[in-house]
């Protein structure tokens, strides 16, 4: 009889204890190293960063808008940890000195090359399950955008240069060139 294998479950502590530097997510258990962001990535981050954070300022809204590294403790546990690209946390109450706890209500993930499965299929279902009401998914060298909005259970696809509307926010919209 074949002994079963022992499956490491790593919590947030071991994020925690990470060497200074190093970055990863943590989901289910399992960590998911992340490699440092190139220039297009984060001309993208700052993009969104600076368009959404100016829409809510105009609309003297309660959102507030994080750019990553921002710690998003998905669910009520010690085993899931992200850094969205983008996170927007309408309830302050999530909020604390750490990061924010329980699910966002809008999330960008920009691919990077070594990442896709991540952001389109692990992630997609994680947000999905922790009640995130809107994500993005955002490919660069597909020069596309992938607009789920969980609450209306509608998926829609743009490409770079359209206007890509908003959800959690009626008359808002982004146009990435």
């Amino acid at each position: 009889m074949d002994a079963l294998k022992k499956v490491d479950i790593y919590t947030i502590e071991d994020i925690y204890a990470l060497p200074n530097g190093k970055r990863a997510e943590l989901i289910d258990g399992k960590i998911y190293y992340m490699a440092p962001p190139n220039t297009r990535h984060q001309r993208l981050v700052h993009l969104f960063d600076r368009e959404i954070g100016n829409y809510i300022q105009s609309k003297k809204g309660e959102c507030e808008v994080f750019p990553a590294p921002f710690a998003v403790f998905l669910n009520k546990d010690d085993i899931n940890y992200v850094e969205p690209d983008i996170s927007v946390i309408c309830d302050k109450s999530k909020l604390d000195e750490k990061g924010c706890h329980g699910a966002p209500d809008w999330i960008i993930e920009i691919v990077s090359p070594g990442n896709k499965p991540m952001d389109y299929f692990t992630k997609l279902f994680k947000y999905r399950a922790a009640d995130v009401r809107e994500y993005w998914i955002v490919d660069p060298t597909k020069e596309m955008i992938i607009v789920y909005r969980f609450e209306k259970e509608t998926m829609d696809e743009y490409s770079f240069g359209m206007d890509v509307p908003v959800g959690i926010y009626e008359g808002f919209s982004i146009t990435i060139q």
